[in-house]
């Protein structure tokens, strides 16, 4: 097994752009790998491109009509399909629409066939965890899922176990469709309550299809949630689920938009905490999972200059054994290239100055609270399927 993490890259990610206005900016993602070359870390991992996802790889998910719409889009934006979810406010078509959200997939299969070949113990793919995506329609900001088709690769190549843990705000809803009744692939998601976000779906009884009761796994988190909930949440849930499951790979999806300054969306949490929650999924890898296989991907993330190449870099330097300093300052080169595409001042630290501090579900807890009814909501509708005492 390798020592360096595998970061996998190519500039042409930033092709995927729904057009001016739209939240999904590609200038996120050409800022965090601005400042992951800015701390060095370019040079701490196996950084890759890969070959933009071909049909066979897109049917592992996506049905063969729908692939056709969206290369049609891609060549007649003005002529896209609504019925597939194009060409719509928030999946506008573009000129080479499916090129770039084919590399985006390529970019997530070649991660997980290399942790899966054993060439790198952890892979990054920032550019990412676009989880809405559903076989035959895009949605959310997302047309094609690559970590539902970097899973299904892992699976054709052989993986009888795959964890997937999705802490974006918003629910992993496509990747847990696409694994509805696959025993063999446990999702799990925290994400803020459906009755207050996109895509309203991700409610706690939703434990998985008959040939997989008890795959699915939801944790429905009330708006406002901050540091100290969210972390309580995922270690009443995640530790325990994984530890049981014992998966041959762990693939988790890190949306930066749970941070209490993004705009589309309404929990409190800080980059600190972001950061605690990658280091806990890194250490999980090495607890739980066969080879400390891991694959780590971005996802959603609105707030572009201030949060999301912050938070990303944190991913990439984890993942490289090599992390970032909190109170590091950021080199000025980087708050220049910041300035020069965006017109805006960027962050000077790698900190929101929060140390996160949170109480384990062990220690007991409040039914009267809404945080821990969540949790208990989780752990009684799930556990007891797995075999597990809630």
């Amino acid at each position: 097994m390798s020592g360096r993490a595998r970061l996998m890259w190519d500039e042409a990610v930033t092709g995927y752009d729904f057009g001016a206005g739209h939240p999904m900016d590609p200038v996120r993602l050409a800022l965090t790998m601005g400042l992951v070359r800015a701390f060095g870390l370019d040079g701490a991992v196996d950084v890759r491109s890969a070959k933009a996802a071909g049909d066979s790889t897109l049917r592992l998910v996506h049905r063969e009509d729908y692939v056709e719409a969206v290369r049609a889009a891609s060549v007649e934006p003005g002529a896209a399909d609504q019925g597939y979810g194009l060409g719509t406010v928030d999946d506008p078509a573009f000129a080479g629409m499916h090129e770039a959200s084919a590399l985006i997939s390529g970019l997530s299969v070649g991660a997980a066939e290399a942790v899966w070949r054993g060439e790198s113990a952890h892979a990054v793919n920032f550019t990412g965890g676009l989880h809405h995506a559903m076989p035959g329609s895009a949605s959310g900001f997302c047309v094609y899922n690559d970590p539902a088709l970097a899973i299904a690769r892992l699976l054709e190549l052989g993986a009888e176990r795959v964890a997937y843990v999705d802490v974006d705000v918003h629910h992993g809803d496509g990747v847990q469709s696409a694994f509805w009744d696959d025993p063999r692939v446990l999702t799990v998601s925290l994400h803020e309550h459906p009755r207050t976000l996109f895509p309203q779906t991700g409610w706690p009884e939703e434990t998985g299809g008959a040939a997989g009761e008890g795959g699915a796994v939801n944790v429905a988190l009330p708006a406002g949630t901050g540091d100290a909930g969210w972390l309580r949440a995922f270690h009443a849930v995640v530790p325990e689920l994984l530890a049981d499951f014992r998966p041959q790979v762990l693939v988790t999806q890190h949306g930066a938009d749970t941070h209490f300054e993004d705009p589309l969306a309404h929990l409190a949490v800080s980059l600190d905490a972001q950061r605690e929650i990658m280091t806990a999924c890194h250490d999980l890898a090495h607890s739980c999972v066969q080879d400390g296989r891991w694959v780590a991907l971005g996802g959603g993330g609105y707030a572009v200059v201030d949060v999301v190449p912050r938070s990303w870099t944190h991913l990439v330097g984890i993942a490289a054994h090599a992390p970032v300093d909190p109170e590091a300052v950021i080199p000025s080169s980087w708050r220049d290239e910041v300035y020069a595409r965006t017109r805006q001042l960027g962050p000077w630290r790698m900190t929101d100055g929060r140390k996160p501090v949170w109480q384990p579900w062990e220690d007991g807890y409040d039914p009267a609270d809404r945080l821990d009814q969540a949790v208990l909501a989780t752990r009684r509708a799930v556990f007891p399927l797995r075999g597990l005492l809630t």
